[in-house]
């Protein structure tokens, strides 16, 4: 038989152990506040990939002609006074490498396409959206897809020195793409950002070539979109919390429910005030700890309160209800330890062997796992227990029953 621990005499040190945490939280916000990432303040992001071009196209006459690439097609629209206002388009159905292309292009007057990779197939190609797409008499490149060598460490090693960069790989292979985020102070003060741009783009044009970097696209992000992620993100914790409460509410007791979610709450405030204290980087990656903590606590939860719930019914020589409590705790502990140390194995190898945001996730987690099983246990316990202070034995089914049969 096991043996029962008193559980019930660490409850109210425990609340208090919490409560004081809590309130450093509530102070490290007023003084420290929480550091955001730039997913949730105004910033720039561009992504970027890096290619030898397959292609040069020049172009020496008088009209107006500007150059647009699709998957499909690649159109030259020509205009200007003295010239015959015209698209001209070819198909990569029908051009179908990069030197049937050029030689295509080349019937253009004024027009010279030159190939350097004569085999690659065209529905590859892209232009560098950072530069202009006017055909003029300088160098204009065209960029094949999937052909990339570099990795996030060496785009990574190319923007050091500068603070605050987050990089993205996007895809995978060869066709990979990295995406380039950056917070500034002021959304409002445009020079701010093209000063910002042009220094990301500077440090990649000394590691890789200039000729060899194209920008696929780049994006400035509002201070209003940036609060908009913030509340968005602040509604999908209370919606995550309210359908747990539901859940539990339609699973338990009422007062079962709302010891869950309290111990919920506890961890998703426990989690904060080590993010604020620590000035951990506040994104979109930390937010996802949060939500997986959130889920992994009520798993915890709920296998303690399914065992209460199992005692109540089959205790039915408990004169009080800590006695329940108590038994039901001592035959979950061990499971409780067991899945917090074997999960905090995997996420501590994460912590050990990443960097950048995983580290962050990681960090968070380990924070969260420790602090998920200890309310599980104390925190929505001590509610429950504070619940049923003046619980009585005879309302249970089993118990009153067995008090009819003594009387027989």
């Amino acid at each position: 038989m096991k043996k029962t621990l008193n559980f019930n005499k660490g409850f109210l040190p425990c609340v208090i152990l919490s409560c004081a945490i809590i309130l450093l939280g509530v102070v490290g916000f007023f003084v420290k506040g929480i550091n955001f990432g730039i997913d949730f303040k105004p910033g720039l992001i561009e992504e970027v990939r890096v290619a030898s071009p397959v292609a040069e196209i020049t172009y020496d006459g008088s009209a107006n002609i500007t150059m647009d690439l699709s998957a499909g097609q690649l159109d030259l629209i020509i205009t200007g006074i003295g010239t015959t206002n015209e698209t001209r388009s070819f198909n990569f159905n029908e051009v179908k490498t990069v030197g049937e292309l050029a030689a295509a292009v080349n019937s253009v007057e004024g027009v010279k396409m030159v190939a350097k990779a004569a085999s690659y197939d065209t529905t590859q190609l892209f232009l560098n959206s950072a530069a202009t797409n006017q055909l003029t008499n300088a160098v204009l490149y065209v960029y094949p897809a999937g052909t990339s060598n570099i990795t996030t460490d060496d785009v990574r090693s190319a923007l050091s020195g500068i603070d605050g960069i987050a990089i993205k790989q996007l895809g995978s292979g060869a066709s990979a793409s990295y995406q380039i985020r950056m917070g500034v102070s002021d959304s409002s003060a445009q020079n701010e950002m093209n000063d910002m741009l042009d220094k990301i783009n500077s440090k990649l044009y000394q590691s890789f070539g200039k000729e060899k970097v194209a920008v696929v696209k780049t994006d400035f992000i509002g201070s209003s979109m940036s609060k908009s992620n913030t509340i968005k993100s602040i509604i999908v914790l209370l919606l995550t919390v309210v359908l747990i409460w539901v859940y539990a509410a339609i699973r338990f007791h009422w007062d079962f429910a709302l010891g869950s979610v309290i111990a919920l709450i506890h961890d998703s405030l426990i989690m904060l005030t080590f993010i604020t204290w620590t000035q951990m980087e506040f994104s979109t990656t930390v937010l996802a700890a949060v939500l997986t903590i959130i889920g992994y606590s009520i798993n915890a939860t709920v296998v303690i309160l399914d065992r209460i719930r199992f005692n109540l019914k089959y205790m039915t020589e408990a004169e009080k209800f800590n006695e329940i409590l108590n038994k039901s705790l001592s035959d979950t502990l061990l499971r409780s330890i067991l899945t917090t140390a074997t999960t905090l194995f995997a996420v501590l190898s994460l912590y050990i062997f990443t960097t950048g945001s995983i580290k962050d996730f990681a960090l968070a987690m380990m924070v969260g796992l420790v602090s998920g099983m200890y309310s599980s246990i104390f925190i929505s316990s001590a509610f429950i227990s504070a619940c049923r202070k003046n619980w009585k034995p005879e309302f249970g089914v089993h118990h009153s029953l067995k008090r009819v049969k003594t009387n027989e």
